[in-house]
C-alpha cells in the first residue's frame, strides 16, 4: 500500500503556489489602485459628470421692453408662447421623432429635418434643439398628449413679441426674428431660437430693448423627466421706450393712404420730434414674430408694390415744385435775384431748339419771387434756374439738407440725390446742357429727395432756419444739424409765400386753409414719365396708372406756439393739390382741432379700382 500511494510525491510545488498568491495579490493592488483612481484622484471629475446626468441648466428668455406712443399707448408688447424642441441625448430615433413632429405640426418633414441639421452642431446632446418655434394652442395640447410615448421631446415657454396694431407702425417698429448665424456671431449672448431686432426701432435699439436672460437649473430621472427645478438668475426685461409718434395721427395718416403707395411726414417744427411716419401699402409686423413661411416671404417679396419698403425714407422721388423754394433760397443766398425783381412769363421759355412750357399755358405775365411761387410760375425759375446754373443749385440745395441721410433712427435711409456736373459726366459719360438747369430749377430732371427731408426743409422755414435731426423716441433731446444759409427776413419771404399759397386766391393749397390756423403750403407735381402727345389729350382718369405723375404737398401750420411741418407723397397721385392736399388737411385738423377725417370710401374705392387695374398690368407683363 506505501508503495502505490506517496504522500510527499502528491503536494503540489511550492514555487507554483507562490506564483498563484503573488497573482492574485498583483490583482487585488491593480484593483485596489484603480478604485483610488476613479473614487479618490478623479473624484471631483466624475461627481460632476454624473451631476450632468441628473441636474441640467437652462436659459430662461427675457421679455422684450415695452414700447408705447407719445400719449402712454401700448404698441409692442409680449405675450406667452411655447416652442417645441429635441433633446438629443434622450432621443432613441430622431428621424422617426420629426416625421410625428411634421405630423402634429403640418410642417413639411424636409425642411424641419433640414433645420435639425443645420442647427445640432450648435446645441449640447442634453439641451433642446428648437425646431418648432412657435406652438399654436391646439398643436400644444396634442404635443403634451403623446409627451410620454415619445422620449426627447421639449417644450419651452418663451415670449412672443406682439404688435397691438399690426400694419399700422409695421416700418417704424420693424419686427423680430429668430436670430441666424450672423447675430449669433455678433453676440455672444444669442443662442439658437432667439429672437432679435431685424428692422424699424426693434433693430436700431435692439441691445437696449433685448434685456438679460435668467439661468435655471433641474433635477431629471432616467426617463428625462423634470423633478425639481430652481432658478439660479432670474431675466432682467428690456428697456420701454416711448416714441414720439401719436397713435391716433398714425392711424389718421394710415387710413387716408388706404389703397394709395405712398408716405406721410409730420413733424413738430421746434423740436425735431416726428408725430407721424406712414408709409402705405405696408406689412403686419406680427407675420415675422410669429414665424414667417417660405411661401408668405415669397409673397411680400414678389408684390411689385413693394409693402417692405418705407417710403417716407427709402424711397427717393423728383421733387416737383416744392423744390422750387429751394432756387428761390439759392437765389437770395447768392444775391441772383432781389425779391421785388420781377420776370415776364409768356407761358414758355425757348432754349436753342426746344420750348419749355410753363404749367399756364396763357402765362402768368409779370411775376416777383412771392407771386412765383404762390401760383407756381415754371418760367420764372427756369429763367433763376439758368442764371443760377446746377454748381449754385446743387450747393445751395446740400447746405439745406437734399443730398444727404437725415440720420433718422430707422435702418436704410436713402440720402437722395442732388446732382452736379462731375455726377451727370460720371453716371452717364455726359456733360452738363442748359436745359438741365431749367429742369432741375422745377425739382424735375435727376433730383430725387425722400419725403423725410422734404419735412426736414420745410420745419426749417418754419423754425426761422434750424434744420432739425427727425427723431422717434419722446425723451430724445433736440438736435440742430446745420442753419438755412439764409438771413432771417429771407427766411420770412420764403415762409409767407407758402402762407400766401394758402391764403390768397390765386394761390395752389387754398384747399387746406383752416379757420384759427396759420397754414402754410406748396404743392408739386413730379413726373414720371414723359407723356407722348397721344398721352397728353387723355384725361386724367384714363392716364395708365404707371404714367401718372405722383403728387406732392409739403405744409407748415402754426397755433398758439406750436408749429407742424407736414409732407405727403402720393405715388401716381396726379395732381399734389387733389392727390395729397385732402390728407394734409385731414392731418392740420387733427393737430390743432382734435378732429378726427375720415377717408371718405369713394375715394378708398377709386383707388383701389385704379390700382387693382395697374396690377393686373404689370402681371400681364411679367407673364409675356
Amino acid at each position: 500500500m506505501s508503495d502505490l500511494y506517496n504522500e510527499s510525491e502528491q503536494q503540489a510545488p511550492r514555487s507554483g503556489l507562490i506564483l498563484l498568491q503573488a497573482l492574485i495579490l498583483g490583482l487585488f493592488c491593480l484593483f485596489a489602485i484603480r478604485l483610488w483612481y476613479l473614487q479618490i484622484h478623479r473624484s471631483e471629475e466624475y461627481q460632476a459628470k454624473a451631476l450632468e446626468n441628473q441636474l441640467r441648466q437652462e436659459s430662461i428668455p427675457s421679455p422684450r421692453g415695452l414700447i408705447r406712443d407719445r400719449n402712454g399707448d401700448l404698441l409692442a408688447v409680449n405675450e406667452p408662447a411655447y416652442a417645441l424642441g429635441i433633446i438629443r441625448e434622450d432621443c432613441p430615433d430622431v428621424d422617426r421623432l420629426v416625421h410625428q413632429i411634421a405630423a402634429w405640426t403640418g410642417k413639411d418633414y424636409f425642411e424641419l429635418k433640414t433645420l435639425y441639421n443645420k442647427n445640432r452642431k450648435r446645441v449640447k446632446p442634453f439641451e433642446p434643439l428648437i425646431i418648432v418655434p412657435d406652438l399654436t394652442f391646439a398643436q400644444l395640447a396634442l404635443v403634451e398628449t403623446n409627451k410620454l410615448r415619445w422620449p426627447g421631446l421639449e417644450i419651452q415657454f418663451r415670449p412672443r413679441r406682439l404688435y397691438r396694431y399690426g400694419t399700422l407702425l409695421a416700418h417704424v417698429l420693424g419686427y423680430v426674428a429668430e436670430a441666424d448665424e450672423e447675430d449669433m456671431a455678433r453676440r455672444p449672448d444669442l443662442a439658437l431660437g432667439d429672437y432679435v431686432g431685424k428692422q424699424g426701432i426693434e433693430l436700431m435699439l435692439e441691445d437696449r430693448m433685448r434685456g438679460s436672460k435668467g439661468l435655471a437649473q433641474y433635477q431629471v430621472d432616467v426617463n428625462g423627466r423634470r423633478l425639481k427645478e430652481r432658478v439660479l438668475r432670474h431675466p432682467q426685461a428690456g428697456h420701454e421706450i416711448s416714441l414720439s409718434i401719436d397713435l391716433g395721427l398714425q392711424k389718421l395718416c394710415m387710413d387716408w393712404l388706404a389703397e394709395e403707395a405712398g408716405g406721410v411726414a409730420v413733424m413738430d417744427a421746434d423740436t425735431g420730434q416726428l408725430w407721424a411716419l406712414a408709409t402705405a401699402p405696408s406689412y403686419d409686423s406680427n407675420d415675422f414674430s410669429s414665424g414667417l413661411s417660405s411661401k408668405q416671404w415669397a409673397k411680400l417679396r414678389d408684390n411689385p408694390l413693394h409693402p417692405m419698403q418705407n417710403r417716407v425714407i427709402q424711397s427717393v422721388y423728383p421733387p416737383g415744385s416744392i423744390f422750387k423754394h429751394v432756387v428761390a433760397g439759392a437765389g437770395l443766398h447768392y444775391g441772383m435775384i432781389a425779391p421785388n425783381e420781377t420776370v415776364f412769363c409768356p407761358g414758355f421759355v425757348k432754349l436753342g431748339r426746344r420750348i419749355f412750357r410753363c404749367w399756364r399755358r396763357g402765362g402768368h405775365g409779370k411775376v416777383d419771387m412771392n407771386r412765383a411761387l404762390v401760383e407756381s410760375c415754371d418760367v420764372y425759375f427756369y429763367k433763376l434756374g439758368k442764371k443760377l446754373t446746377v454748381d449754385r443749385m446743387s450747393e445751395f440745395a446740400k447746405a439745406v439738407g437734399f443730398g444727404e441721410k437725415t440720420g433718422i433712427r430707422l435702418p436704410h435711409e436713402k440720402a437722395g440725390n442732388i446732382p452736379t456736373r462731375e455726377w451727370k459726366l460720371k453716371r452717364f459719360g455726359e456733360s452738363w446742357q442748359g436745359g438741365d438747369n431749367l429742369n432741375m430749377a422745377i425739382g424735375q430732371g435727376f433730383t430725387l429727395v425722400t419725403p423725410l427731408q422734404v419735412v426736414r426743409f420745410f420745419a426749417g422755414i418754419a423754425n426761422g432756419g434750424r434744420l432739425l435731426k427727425p427723431l422717434l423716441l419722446k425723451d430724445e433731446k433736440t438736435v440742430v444739424q446745420a442753419d438755412i444759409p439764409l438771413r432771417p427776413d429771407q427766411i420770412e419771404l420764403l415762409r409767407q409765400a407758402l402762407v400766401d399759397t394758402v391764403e390768397t386766391p390765386h394761390g395752389t393749397c387754398r384747399r387746406i386753409r383752416t379757420k384759427g390756423v396759420v397754414v402754410g403750403g406748396k404743392t408739386g407735381t413730379a413726373q414720371v414719365v414723359r407723356l407722348t402727345d397721344e398721352l397728353k389729350e387723355l384725361k386724367d382718369d384714363q392716364i395708365p396708372y404707371r404714367f401718372r405723375d405722383h403728387a406732392w404737398m409739403a405744409a407748415i401750420a402754426e397755433k398758439d406756439g406750436h408749429r407742424f411741418a407736414i409732407a405727403c407723397l402720393v405715388e401716381h397721385g396726379l395732381h399734389g393739390g387733389s392727390g395729397a392736399g385732402p390728407i394734409v388737411k385731414a392731418v392740420i385738423d387733427y393737430l390743432f382741432e382734435g378732429k378726427v377725417t375720415p377717408n371718405p370710401e369713394e375715394r378708398k374705392a377709386k383707388a383701389r379700382a385704379v390700382r387693382a387695374l395697374s396690377l393686373k398690368h404689370k402681371e400681364k407683363r411679367r407673364a409675356d
